[in-house]
């Protein structure tokens, strides 16, 4: 006799309802075990970052955005690196005299008197090099005219970008305050600013106190007093701006009058915004001018305004002349009213343009 067959009934109309609702629960708990196991392997694969990095940040202590010369910052944008190369060469007979340059000036209505007034922002011009004949006008008021208003867009285009950084490095730390994970761009972003700042790696503090702005007042005032108005040989033929000195790996021009047994050179560069940079960078790195970044940063926490004047009095050892040279840049500063170029802002309207 074979055995009766199951007879599989037809849940009824009342017994059809606790059914779906079984199947619906267990569905649902087959996608909350599914999303735990999936938050555990990410856990494990990518743990959290220790020291600064890490969930351990507990508080970002808020710092007064005091920019000094009110610069007007464009939207930073997600690039990993920064582009340092620079803006795009410029023919080299774009602007060959002074009185062709001072022409292009008259034209776009650049009048020194009404940047330091706060009435007038400074056109995106960036020269190349000086005019060759620059050295030949007489230090008179036309001659260091030209030359501050050549250098003037070159300093403020050098610290927007540094406040373009420096309020990025915030937006990742903010980030990781709040426990959030870098992604691979800004990681590599971050590791770039400690090796171009000299930093350990990690130590945000530290980078805060390096990518801060020049004060508009105290670079134009260096270049002047390096530069001889831009009279120097190594202006005219290396962009040299600063007197910096040549690293090995680093072009450079030999001093005419350089002593036997010296083998320094003074770094030259192939267009002036890069020695604006480089000048940046050394005050921002180099250890002689500890005391100039302990002295700003102190500044900004406080919530004073930088100026070029009272950071002069920590660059003694700029120079061999030591406090002499303090006074010279203090001088020059006050007897060409520099200070008030602390307040510049390049134009946001204007394109930028290299001549």
């Amino acid at each position: 006799m074979r055995p009766n067959k199951a007879v599989l009934k037809k849940p009824t109309h009342s017994q059809a309802g606790p059914v779906r609702a079984l199947y619906f629960e267990r569905g649902a708990l087959a996608l909350v075990g599914i999303f735990v196991i999936t938050l555990i392997s990410v856990a494990w694969l990518n743990p959290p970052a220790s020291g600064p990095f890490g969930s351990g940040v507990s508080k970002v202590r808020a710092e007064p955005l005091i920019l000094s010369g009110n610069l007007l910052s464009r939207q930073v944008t997600k690039a990993p690196i920064k582009d340092l190369s620079g803006l795009q060469a410029a023919s080299s007979h774009g602007v060959s005299s002074v009185k062709a340059l001072h022409k292009t000036f008259k034209r776009l209505g650049y009048q020194l008197d009404k940047v330091k007034s706060k009435n007038q922002p400074v056109p995106r011009v960036f020269l190349t090099s000086l005019p060759s004949d620059l050295s030949q006008i007489p230090e008179n008021k036309l001659r260091k005219a030209i030359f501050f208003k050549a250098l003037l867009p070159l300093v403020l285009q050098v610290n927007e970008e540094i406040i373009n950084d420096r309020r990025y490095l915030w937006k990742l730390r903010y980030q990781t305050a709040l426990g959030q994970k870098l992604n691979a761009a800004d990681r590599l972003w971050l590791r770039v600013m400690t090796e171009r700042y000299k930093v350990k790696s990690g130590d945000i503090d530290a980078l805060f106190s390096r990518i801060d702005i020049v004060p508009t007042s105290l670079a134009l005032a260096q270049a002047a007093e390096e530069s001889g108005w831009g009279a120097s040989r190594f202006a005219r033929e290396g962009n040299a701006m600063f007197g910096q000195w040549a690293r090995a790996t680093s072009k450079g021009l030999v001093p005419l009058k350089r002593d036997k047994g010296k083998s320094h050179k003074i770094q030259s560069f192939d267009t002036l915004i890069e020695s604006v940079r480089a000048y940046a960078l050394n005050l921002n790195t180099h250890r002689a001018y500890k005391s100039f970044r302990k002295k700003r940063q102190s500044t900004r926490r406080s919530g004073g305004a930088i100026d070029g004047r009272t950071l002069a009095g920590k660059l003694h050892k700029y120079s061999e002349r030591g406090v002499d040279y303090v006074n010279s840049l203090r001088n020059l500063i006050d007897h060409n009213g520099l200070i008030l170029l602390d307040g510049a802002r390049l134009d946001i309207r204007t394109r930028e343009t290299s001549i």
